[in-house]
C-alpha cells in the first residue's frame, strides 16, 4: 500500500467498528482524510485491535511524523543561566528527547473530544492506538483513577520521544489556592524522580494545568521553573529540561524566569 492507500485503509477499519457511523463517507481532500482519521482515533474507546492494523498505523505514523519534522535537543540552545535547561516553542510531538510530557485527565486514557486541539489529544493521536490501550490497562490494574500530582511513564509508541510520562495536574476551580500550587509543584517534582529512575536523559516540560485545567500561566510557569531548579541543585541530577511551550504569553513567562529577558 501507498501512504495514502494506508490512511484510507486505516480510516475504513475505524468506520466499520462504528454503529454510527453507517453513511460517512471519506471525503477526497487529503488533509480533510488527515482530520478524519485522527478524529477517529481521538473517540475511539480502549477496545483491543488486531496485529495487522497496528502494523499500517505504525507505519503510516511514523511517516506522518517524521514528515513534519524531528526536532533534536541538538539543534536548541540551554539559556544563560543553565546549560541544562532550554526553552522551545512548538508541537512537543515533534522533539526527538527520551521523553515528552503528557496532561493526563484522572482516568488516564485522554480526551475522547472528537479533532480537541489539546496536547492529550495530539500526542495521543500520533502515538498511535496502542498509547490508549496501555494507559487503559495501567488504570485498570490500578483500580482507581490516576491521582493529582504522580506521574507514570509509557513507552513513546509511535512518537519520535522514546517515552511519555504522564501526569495529572490540578484543576483550579475559582480562585488559586496553595493546594493548586503544592500539587502542580508535584507534578513536575514527579515527572523529573521518575525520569532519573528511568535513565532518561532529555526530558521535555509542557505548561501542567494552564489548559481547561485554568491554572494561570504566570504563576504555573514560575512554579515549573523553580521546582525544576530546586530538583536539580538538590539532587545532582544532569538531566536537560526543555520547558516547551506553545503560546507567545508562556514564551514570555518562561523567558522572564528563565533570565532571558528583561521584560516582566
Amino acid at each position: 500500500m501507498t501512504h495514502g492507500e494506508q490512511r484510507l485503509w486505516l480510516i475504513r477499519q475505524l468506520l466499520n467498528e462504528r454503529k454510527d457511523a453507517a453513511g460517512v463517507e471519506i471525503p477526497e481532500d487529503e488533509q480533510e482524510q488527515k482530520n478524519l482519521l485522527r478524529g477517529l482515533m481521538n473517540i475511539r474507546m480502549p477496545d483491543p485491535i488486531d496485529d495487522e492494523f497496528l502494523r499500517i498505523q505504525d507505519e503510516y505514523l511514523t511517516e506522518e511524523n517524521l514528515a513534519e519534522g524531528v526536532v533534536k535537543i541538538e539543534d536548541l540552545t540551554p539559556v544563560k543561566a543553565d546549560e541544562r535547561l532550554y526553552i522551545w516553542q512548538g508541537d512537543m510531538s515533534r522533539l526527538a528527547v527520551d521523553a515528552v510530557t503528557l496532561p493526563a485527565n484522572s482516568g488516564f486514557t485522554g480526551c475522547y473530544v472528537y479533532l480537541h486541539n489539546c496536547l492529550d489529544n495530539i500526542l495521543g493521536s500520533k502515538a498511535g492506538i496502542e498509547l490508549r490501550l496501555f494507559t487503559n490497562n495501567i488504570i485498570t490494574k490500578q483500580g482507581y483513577p490516576e491521582p493529582t500530582g504522580q506521574a507514570k511513564i509509557t513507552p513513546g509508541f509511535n512518537l519520535p520521544s522514546k517515552y511519555i510520562i504522564h501526569t495529572v495536574g490540578p484543576i483550579v476551580q475559582g480562585r488559586l489556592t496553595k493546594e493548586n500550587e503544592r500539587m502542580l509543584a508535584s507534578c513536575y517534582r514527579s515527572i523529573l524522580e521518575l525520569a532519573d529512575q528511568n535513565d532518561i536523559k532529555t526530558l521535555a516540560l509542557c505548561c501542567i494545568s494552564t489548559g481547561v485545567f485554568m491554572f494561570p500561566n504566570q504563576r504555573a510557569a514560575e512554579i515549573a521553573v523553580e521546582t525544576v531548579r530546586k530538583y536539580l541543585e538538590e539532587t545532582g541530577s544532569q538531566i536537560k529540561v526543555i520547558f516547551n511551550v506553545f503560546k507567545d504569553i508562556d514564551l514570555m513567562f518562561y523567558k522572564y524566569y528563565l533570565g532571558e529577558t528583561e521584560t516582566e
